[in-house]
């Protein structure tokens, strides 16, 4: 009689872990579902929605979205915030364009034209130098993360309107006849049909998925955002993460500062202006925590064409654009509420 009362609770209990399992799944997998969700709504509204093309010209969009999130992803992990990509994205590409446009070397006479790969070596310089900036404020100096990057924000977006007079660097295909052009080929360019842009993006995650799950470093960042005091105890090298992580974040941003500038052949001082913010609200439906030490690149991708589909879809209808705004808050709140469930009542239960 006693091996059968042991036994009784076990058909009980089988159902209960399935139900938590769907439930799970539907938390963890709602940026998949809510991207089905909006492709197939704005098929049914639009014949013009989906077609290859449109889906291409909508990934070469995301991609500018995408590689501030990945930053942005990696900040988050870590417990932090960056609200400066934003703005290193226009510092980027504005020094990126003064470049093309010709360096002038007064004690010589002449204007240096440097070669595009010299070009996009020295702005993913600029920006991991600028990311390290706001590091190194954070990891030394103490300063909060929202303060330390908000003033570097401000500070970046003053010098590239500095830099500019508040104007635009325009016509950045450069000239044949001065060796500066190629530039364009990063923003229109297509390798196998595939937009430029798009494949840098997707190595771009590669590198940061593999480099999350499967280096020593992303499981001292995962750590660190987990609890940083347990992990600096353990021998996690904190400081070190937080400065990488702020440096790549602004390296990334300075990509997506080419990419941008390079499709649409110009550089303004006022380019990625509330970026930042779509860069957080795609990490956030993605489902990483904004607490720190939880999300994937996988999500991040997924939360990042989210809003870029939407924000296609809504256009291609005819959406007024301030019902676009209001959409993509109201996506946003409820992905924020997800995570609270997530995170919050469904964790403690499990």
């Amino acid at each position: 009689m006693s091996d059968q009362s042991h036994t009784r609770p076990a058909p009980a209990s089988a159902p209960k872990g399935e139900g938590f399992s769907l439930l799970r799944l539907l938390l963890e997998g709602r940026a998949f579902f809510a991207l089905i969700a909006i492709v197939l709504v704005f098929s049914l509204l639009s014949p013009n929605y989906f077609t290859l093309p449109n889906f291409l010209i909508m990934a070469s969009q995301v991609a500018i979205y995408g590689l501030l999130a990945i930053g942005m992803l990696l900040v988050i992990l870590n417990g932090g915030i960056d609200l400066s990509v934003g703005s290193i994205l226009a510092l980027c590409g504005v020094v990126a364009g003064a470049m093309m446009q010709g360096v002038e070397v007064k004690a010589m006479g002449v204007i240096l034209y440097p070669p595009v790969w010299a070009v996009v070596v020295l702005t993913c310089a600029l920006g991991g130098l600028v990311g390290a900036v706001n590091g190194v404020l954070v990891a030394w100096f103490r300063v909060p993360a929202f303060v330390a990057t908000l003033g570097v924000m401000y500070v970046a977006r003053g010098v590239a309107l500095l830099m500019t007079n508040g104007l635009t660097y325009n016509n950045l295909s450069g000239k044949a006849e001065l060796g500066n052009t190629g530039f364009n080929w990063l923003g229109f360019n297509r390798l196998w049909g595939i937009p430029i842009s798009v494949i840098v993006l997707f190595t771009c995650a590669m590198i940061a998925w593999a480099m999350l799950s499967r280096s020593a470093f992303g499981r001292w960042l995962y750590a660190s955002g987990g609890n940083e005091r347990a992990a600096e105890l353990s021998g996690v090298p904190v400081r070190r993460v937080k400065i990488t992580v702020y440096t790549l974040s602004g390296v990334l941003s300075a990509i997506a500062g080419l990419v941008l500038s390079s499709q649409l052949t110009s550089a303004g001082p006022t380019a990625g202006t509330t970026y930042e913010l779509t860069a957080i609200a795609a990490v956030v439906i993605g489902g990483a925590a904004l607490t720190g030490g939880r999300g994937t690149v996988l999500g991040t991708m997924l939360g990042a064409f989210v809003i870029g589909f939407l924000s296609a879809g809504l256009v291609i209808v005819g959406v007024s654009s301030y019902w676009q705004t209001v959409f993509t808050g109201a996506v946003i709140v409820l992905a924020v509420l997800m995570n609270s469930i997530q995170y919050g009542k469904g964790a403690r239960k499990a």
